[in-house]
């Protein structure tokens, strides 16, 4: 992954994103591209325009911590797209993420294994920032019935998201949940610039899919956060779940996804359905 040429095109997605009156910056006359102009980004963020000019062009290695921190407020950057870009300063000055993944995983531990199996009321899985299935514990087998009903022995959620067509009807809000699955892998990629297998599985999914190439393109970045998601589950219908994602403290790399039904909600008495024909279903 050449992040230079990365760092140059997040910069200026974001700064065409803007809104100049938004930011306070006085419009004069009509404007030949949208967003903010360099000099107004530099004027926001208190540098000169050279060395502004100097940073979009992905030369990030000797930009300070207070630096960054300006940019990131003259470009009004989200938690997720702060945390980019300091990825991309440090991928810059060769250094490499305290998270990155010390080896490729086919699985997780006894212990982490466990711990999903007590969760018998919530879907839980455990997922790389590939987005492979490590571990899963029976909820979430059946909750993903067209995840795991494929002959690869790691399911991936973004190769499922773009490749099988049985997601477009499965998630309820395909484009959404397939925005999400790219601005997840985006970032991923930028903190370990080096691991060549995501890099890999990024191009076998652009060669794949348009629909993915095109998103890619945008360069949106976010981190996994407490949301509601809608799957049209081939047996049940429309269930609505509430997800919680946790890094494992001792495997960063490594995120322990959980859903849990809203009480009281109609997909809670589902899922109370579901669990009472546990034997039924073969989740016992």
């Amino acid at each position: 992954m050449d992040t230079r040429t990365e760092a140059r095109e997040f910069l200026q997605s974001r700064r065409a994103k803007l809104d100049p009156e938004s930011t306070g910056v006085t419009v004069g006359g009509r404007r030949r591209v949208p967003g903010l102009r360099r000099e107004e980004v530099a004027d926001l963020a208190g540098v000169s325009v050279d060395y502004y000019t100097r940073l979009e062009k992905g030369h990030l290695e000797t930009a300070s911590a207070a630096v960054l921190d300006a940019i990131a407020r003259a470009l009004d950057l989200d938690d997720a797209e702060r945390s980019h870009l300091q990825s991309l300063a440090r991928a810059a000055r060769g250094e490499l993420d305290p998270g990155a993944p010390a080896r490729e995983r086919a699985g997780v531990r006894p212990r982490l294994q466990r711990l999903l199996d007590t969760m018998t009321t919530s879907p839980a899985y455990v997922r790389n920032g590939r987005m492979d299935i490590l571990a899963h514990n029976a909820l979430a087998r059946w909750l993903y019935p067209p995840l795991f009903d494929c002959d690869d022995p790691t399911p991936n959620l973004a190769r499922f998201c773009f490749t099988d067509p049985r997601a477009r009807t499965f998630f309820a809000d395909w484009s959404a949940a397939a925005s999400e699955m790219v601005a997840l892998l985006h970032a991923e990629l930028v903190r370990h610039p080096t691991d060549r297998r995501t890099h890999d599985f990024v191009e076998r999914l652009a060669d794949a899919s348009a629909d993915f190439a095109g998103l890619w393109s945008t360069h949106d970045v976010r981190r996994l956060v407490t949301e509601s998601t809608t799957f049209l589950h081939p047996e049940v219908g429309p269930i609505t779940l509430d997800l919680e994602a946790l890094q494992v403290s001792a495997e960063p790399d490594l995120t322990v996804v959980t859903y849990v039904a809203p009480f009281d909600s109609p997909t809670a008495a589902r899922l109370h359905e579901v669990l009472a024909g546990a034997s039924l279903l073969g989740l016992s």
